[in-house]
């Protein structure tokens, strides 16, 4: 673990703070006219998932600390909780899923995620950016109807609800931004 500023917290910067182990989810630099600048953080707990808002100044120390990264292949789900497997050694972890929040229906069968470790304890799930996914529900294709900015509703095999340029009809493969939760480009 090292020491850092608070002014040097990004987004996806993960601190020891409060006795926890916190992910800055937001970060927003605020210099008033009057007082010294500092960094507005919001912060997410990775164990249990409360938010927090803090205000660190610049001359204030935070201790960053560096999570391990492992590629592991998802199994299954059982009673909320995911099980991953390494492929190395074919240990297998439960992580809940609760973690992944909105982005939990993007996550497929056999597919490889990279599982964040703080020691042996795994804390946090990253899915690839982006999926190929199936649509199973839309409004038919218009003719003419090629505005730049114009989407149209559909449905995902996984059931996820996005928006969709009118080009893109039912049973085609589009890749899907789960950032992001939206159309990136057809598969």
């Amino acid at each position: 673990m090292s020491k850092i500023n608070g002014n040097e917290i990004r987004p996806g910067t993960i601190i020891e703070h409060d006795g926890g182990l916190w992910a800055s989810v937001k970060v927003n630099h605020v210099k008033p006219g009057k007082g010294g600048a500092f960094a507005q953080v919001e912060l997410k707990n990775l164990r249990d998932g409360r938010k927090l808002n803090e205000r660190f100044r610049s001359e204030d120390k935070v201790e960053e600390v560096s999570l391990d990264m492992k590629d592991q292949q998802f199994l299954y789900e059982t009673e909320g909780r995911l099980v991953f497997m390494d492929a190395e050694t074919f240990e297998q972890v439960e992580i809940d899923a609760e973690l992944l929040g909105d982005r939990r229906p993007f996550l497929q069968d056999g597919m490889t995620a990279s599982v964040e470790y703080y020691g042996d304890e795994a804390l946090n799930v990253r899915i690839p950016q982006k999926v190929k996914c199936r649509i199973v529900e839309t409004e038919p294709v218009q003719k003419g109807q090629t505005a730049a900015n114009s989407f149209k509703p559909a449905v995902l095999d996984n059931g996820v609800r996005i928006m969709i340029p009118p080009f893109v009809g039912v049973d085609e493969e589009i890749i899907v931004h789960t950032e992001l939760m939206e159309y990136s480009e057809r598969a």
